[in-house]
């Protein structure tokens, strides 16, 4: 009987209503709720106990369908999983895999954030004026260290409609002292004249360098691309997607419109429609570079990223990997 703690599915709740936001803390998220079905299991064969952790993983996907750092969490400790079945370790050995390689990727994200955080402030100079969009841990990081490192700076920060996720951004940087003006969305191109440089988040990177990240993103980018302003993005190299190595695409997740628009307005409205993508796709040539925990490359080195963590799978791995993939196509 497949059976997933409580504890875990409050954790995929909060990551599907969006209670847990930005890519990296949902990753780390859907890791923990992993751990805690691999020390809860009270499977008794190996078989049953993957399979417990297959379920759960199936689970926590359906959340974020277009967050690649989730699938890649989980990829992290159910990747070692599998090899540790196919070289017929016993159950409790296993479960001590599972274990440690939920506590290595923690670990290891949260050390990735503090590293973007230094590379990326050595990118900014003191007086800039910058702009972002949505609210990624990274970018807040490396606002926060240029801050510290006395670069006196200033940030205009987009709402992010319709469910506001810059202003998360704006009181996480006011906080500590940051000149911080918050705008509408529409009013990035009004204000670009007056800004140095964009920087801002990704829930995914494509092998071709493109990036998945929060809606409007794409037209920011081509709002600082006509006004010849330097758009930086910041990554952690486990938000980049190895599917798209084998030709796969990024699912674009669509919310529920009535984040746009309540049901007693639209009813007011005959024969009209909502639709709320979550996600757009900024193509490579409108991105400057990507800032990631292992050095700053451009979006044409993506593939390199991706080729240096995954190499060339085999066929077993390859069938691991698919067996977590995101969903529909886009």
């Amino acid at each position: 009987m497949r059976v997933v703690p409580p504890e875990a599915r409050r954790i995929a709740d909060r990551i599907r209503t969006m209670g847990i936001r930005g890519a990296g803390e949902i990753a780390r998220s859907a890791v923990r709720a992993l751990m805690i079905v691999a020390k809860a299991s009270k499977a008794t064969s190996v078989n049953e106990f993957v399979d417990e952790l297959d379920y759960a993983s199936k689970l926590l996907l359906e959340t974020r369908p277009t967050a690649v750092s989730l699938p890649n969490g989980i990829r992290y400790v159910m990747h070692r999983v599998h090899q540790s079945r196919r070289m017929h370790e016993k159950l409790d050995e296993i479960r001590s895999v599972a274990i440690q390689a939920g506590e290595e990727f923690i670990a290891s994200s949260k050390t990735a954030i503090q590293r973007i955080g230094h590379i990326g402030a050595n990118r900014i100079r003191n007086g800039d004026v910058l702009l972002t969009h949505c609210n990624s841990s990274a970018v807040i990081t490396i606002l926060k260290t240029a801050w510290e490192q006395g670069k006196r700076i200033q940030v205009f920060v987009t709402e992010t409609r319709p469910r506001f996720q810059g202003w998360i951004t704006a009181k996480a940087l006011g906080e500590v002292g940051i000149p911080v003006t918050l705008i509408p969305d529409g009013a990035v191109r009004f204000f670009m004249d007056k800004v140095d440089r964009v920087i801002v988040g990704a829930d995914a990177v494509t092998a071709n360098g493109a990036v998945v990240n929060k809606i409007g993103t794409s037209m920011i980018a081509l709002a600082a691309h006509e006004a010849r302003v330097r758009f930086f993005v910041a990554a952690e190299t486990y938000k980049f997607s190895p599917e798209t190595m084998i030709g796969e695409l990024v699912k674009i997740e669509e919310r529920d419109t009535l984040e746009v628009l309540p049901s007693n307005e639209l009813k007011k409205m005959p024969n009209v429609n909502v639709r709320n993508p979550s996600f757009d796709i900024t193509p490579p040539e409108y991105i400057d570079i990507i800032i990631t925990e292992k050095g700053i490359i451009p979006p044409q080195g993506a593939i390199l990223v991706l080729q240096e963590t995954f190499g060339v799978l085999t066929p077993e791995e390859l069938k691991d990997y698919q067996t977590y993939q995101i969903g529909e196509e886009f």
